[in-house]
């Protein structure tokens, strides 16, 4: 048997494999991050309307039209992953992610190519959108097979931890150009250099997941579904993926909260300087990174379901008023306090989450049901920063996203009640212990 398709344990060490496995997804959000960081630069190249507004509520949305491709990548490459297998699934994942990054980073703006501008951005985003619909369930499959017996939740919360490292890098290189370049040029064509640089980094990861081994669990399958029966099993399931949907808007609305809307609010609502929105949005990804193993493994001890409990109720408590406390009188310190204390909310909930969301799927339509099920969420989760923008202008209530917050909130609360109320999740867990 060739190396490419032997099973991951046998040759590679646990942290070696799980490196090749993460990296594309920390390209995966560090392209998406970029696009929320430079929302307001990108909407004056691509969105000229003469109201600031509008510009840059149409660039936000379009950043949120990318998820809305997530659910019909997750049910395509999903079905895929799990007929062809998790290595061959993530290396077409990763190339077609790149594409749509040159694709945002080289399109001339509006004022040179009109209406064609705005719209190869657009397609851009969706096929970002497309590739990434499976990104994260095909990599949280590939370590919870792998991951060694009652340490799923540890293995799991490196899918999120290698995000956040990516929300870090993208942070710092916004911080070194905003030192380096002055605010002209930063949106005239200063944005541009973050995309590049994802485009550059590209060849080094495909390099690297191209050596990436077969996991044991899949190579031991005797029967592989086509794809017309993962389809029908998705459709006997349907409530365990919108029970698992349910789950995942927790993460992906406070997700997109503290990271991707966490500039733009410091500058355009806050009035805050870009340097300081950046800064804290560095201390975010490094809180993140943080919670999401420290919980991760936790939740192996105590369970997925207490650890779910407690911080959607947490959230649900307190997520507005930090928020109303952080507006009444807007700083520095202040914003940072107010976006650790909902980094630790996130890290913790999603840390149980994550894993929660592979065991609970059955295991010939993991991947597909699991992609389906975060796909789903984030077509409602990926649009928080233009919600919060909307919510914000039409009550002139400047803390309204923690309303929003604290409703994804109450959706992953209910979630867990009922999802753990199933024979299915409850012998899945013990089944990993």
């Amino acid at each position: 048997m060739s190396t490419s398709l032997s099973p991951a344990s046998n040759s590679e060490s646990k942290a070696r494999t799980v490196f090749r496995v993460v990296s594309g997804n920390f390209l995966e959000m560090y392209d998406f991050m970029v696009y929320g960081y430079y929302a307001s630069a990108i909407a004056k190249t691509y969105f000229p309307s003469g109201n600031d507004f509008l510009s840059l509520m149409l660039s936000l949305s379009v950043f949120g039209a990318g998820f809305m491709m997530r659910p019909l990548g997750a049910l395509v490459l999903g079905a895929y992953i799990d007929h062809h297998g998790r290595r061959r699934g993530l290396i077409l994942t990763l190339s077609l992610m790149a594409v749509g990054t040159l694709m945002v980073a080289a399109v001339p703006g509006y004022a040179t190519i009109g209406f064609v501008a705005p719209a190869l951005v657009l397609l851009g985003r969706l096929l970002q959108g497309f590739s990434a619909g499976v990104e994260l369930g095909g990599v949280s499959v590939y370590l919870s097979e792998i991951a060694t017996k009652g340490r799923k939740g540890f293995y799991c919360s490196w899918q999120s931890a290698s995000q956040q490292v990516a929300v870090v890098f993208a942070a710092l290189i916004g911080v070194f150009l905003s030192k380096l370049l002055p605010p002209e040029q930063m949106s005239a064509w200063g944005w541009r250099v973050p995309f590049l640089i994802g485009c550059l980094i590209f060849p080094f990861l495909f390099f690297i997941r191209r050596s990436l081994q077969e996991t044991d669990e899949f190579l031991a399958k005797r029967h592989r579904p086509s794809i017309r029966e993962i389809f029908v099993s998705l459709a006997q399931n349907w409530g365990i993926v919108l029970g698992g949907m349910g789950l995942v808007i927790m993460t992906t609305v406070s997700f997109y909260m503290i990271t991707a809307y966490t500039p733009t609010f410091g500058k355009e609502v806050l009035k805050l300087s870009s340097m300081d929105s950046l800064l804290v949005t560095v201390c975010i990804g490094v809180s993140n990174f943080v919670w999401l193993p420290v919980m991760g493994a936790l939740s192996d001890r105590i369970g997925r379901r207490p650890v779910l409990l407690v911080f959607t109720i947490l959230t649900i408590l307190t997520a507005y008023p930090a928020m109303q406390w952080l507006v009444a009188a807007p700083s520095f310190m202040r914003l940072l306090g107010v976006e650790l204390w909902l980094s630790f909310l996130y890290g913790s909930y999603n840390g149980a989450m994550v894993v929660a969301l592979t065991e609970i799927m059955p295991a010939n339509v993991r991947t597909a049901g699991f992609s389906l099920a975060y796909s789903l969420a984030t077509t409602i989760g990926g649009f928080t920063p233009a919600i919060s923008m909307l919510l914000i202008h039409e009550t002139g209530n400047k803390a309204a996203p923690g309303v929003w917050m604290g409703i994804a909130a109450i959706c992953g609360l209910i979630a867990t009640l009922v999802l753990y109320r199933t024979p299915q999740a409850r012998n899945q867990y013990k089944a990993a212990l």
